[in-house]
């Protein structure tokens, strides 16, 4: 399952798409999202989320 990001806690600063290895994630203005088709589940990019607004789908 892909990883989620929960927009309430997500506070855009792109940590999360700078250590995705496989560029599944993406900015829209002031947050982040992530696609789920291309998304590995490796979870980069939870860790290294400051907010804890990524969580494992």
């Amino acid at each position: 399952m892909p990883h989620i990001i929960t927009a309430e806690e997500c506070v855009g600063c792109g940590a999360c798409k700078d250590n995705c290895p496989v560029e599944a994630i993406s900015q829209d203005g002031d947050k982040c999202k992530v696609d789920p088709d291309k998304c590995v589940d490796c979870g980069a990019c939870e860790g290294a989320c400051p907010t804890g607004a990524i969580k494992a789908g």
